[in-house]
């Protein structure tokens, strides 16, 4: 980050150790309102990605650095309307966003290793583009844009704001998420499945608000029956306050009851995380073994944006054959 400012373009004016730990002390003072943290920390990291040249190489080495860490399968989302504070046309960070992932395909292929990105074209929930972004993001569909999600303060900016842009999405057949149930409870959840159809659920880690013991209530049970895939993340949620600790992460309930959940970093940065990071967090706090890692990795993958017969490829030829590797 420090590297692409030091081309004479505004950039952050603090180290990245010092930016983490600046995220960290907004969050503990803040709780979980994303917006003021979005406004206060991510504007520097957000002021060095207004380039064509910039989001190129975050998103070339984005692609190396999850490859690096044993991803072979990503969905990357960010939010163009927030590229354009220099002038370039959402359309331009969208062509320099895909064109750095297809480069870091091609980077880590050279290595001998192999990684596919699939793009979620977001749209920031406390603005008013999400229809327009939500065209960008089928525009885009057949160059490596999969999905389509909304992000930001769930507080005051319900799912149903943005219904417009759903409905856009479901006449056009288009996939997407919706940030829901962490900074807000199962209203938002309701509201992103019953009026707006998320395919998947960001974080979702307040459906348990419908689980007393081992019984469901009817939104929970929805949710488990429906097999909608649940987002979570749990070191961010965490950071955020919408979890005490990994152990006591509704991840482990939810695991247990056998509802869609996969594991997820949410902000890599931010949070200080990675993927094999999580799955050794939660390892350690429920004692999970290689056979709980797969199932949390093969839901990630049958719940991803692209067809079925490539969903189904990458678990059969590369997940399963991996994980296998590691027990044998």
């Amino acid at each position: 980050m420090s590297e692409v400012a030091d081309d004479g373009r505004p950039g952050p004016a603090v180290s990245v150790s010092g930016l983490v730990r600046r995220y960290g002390e907004v969050e503990a003072v803040r709780g979980i309102d994303l917006s003021i943290n979005a406004d206060e920390t991510f504007e520097h990291t957000v002021a060095v990605m207004q380039t064509v040249d910039g989001l190129r190489r975050v998103a070339r080495e984005a692609a190396e650095d999850l490859a690096d860490d044993g991803v072979v399968y990503a969905e990357i989302r960010w939010a163009p309307e927030q590229h354009v504070e220099h002038g370039l046309s959402l359309e331009q960070v969208v062509d320099a966003v895909l064109a750095g992932f297809r480069q870091g395909e091609a980077n880590v292929a050279a290595r001998g290793r192999r990684i596919r990105i699939g793009a979620l074209v977001t749209a920031m929930r406390h603005a008013a583009r999400s229809s327009e972004i939500a065209k960008l993001a089928v525009a885009y569909r057949d160059s490596g844009v999969v999905g389509f999600d909304i992000a930001g303060a769930e507080a005051g900016f319900p799912p149903t704001r943005h219904l417009d842009a759903f409905e856009y999405l479901r006449r056009e057949n288009f996939h997407f998420t919706i940030h829901a149930g962490e900074a807000f409870g199962l209203p938002s959840i309701w509201e992103a499945i019953q009026w707006c159809g998320a395919d998947r659920l960001g974080h979702g880690v307040r459906i348990v608000d419908d689980i007393h013991g081992d019984k469901l209530g009817r939104l929970a049970q929805y949710v488990r029956d429906k097999r909608i895939p649940l987002e979570m993340c749990p070191s961010s949620n965490v950071q955020t306050g919408a979890a005490r600790s990994i152990a006591e992460h509704p991840i482990g309930l939810l695991r247990r009851l056998h509802f869609r959940v996969t594991v997820n970093t949410d902000n890599r940065l931010m949070s200080g995380t990675s993927m094999s990071r999580e799955m050794s967090l939660l390892a350690d706090a429920f004692g999970y073994d290689w056979g709980d890692l797969q199932w949390f990795t093969i839901n990630a993958m049958k719940s991803a944006f692209i067809p079925f017969d490539e969903r189904l490829a990458i678990i059969n030829d590369v997940i399963k054959p991996g994980y296998a590797a590691l027990t044998a």
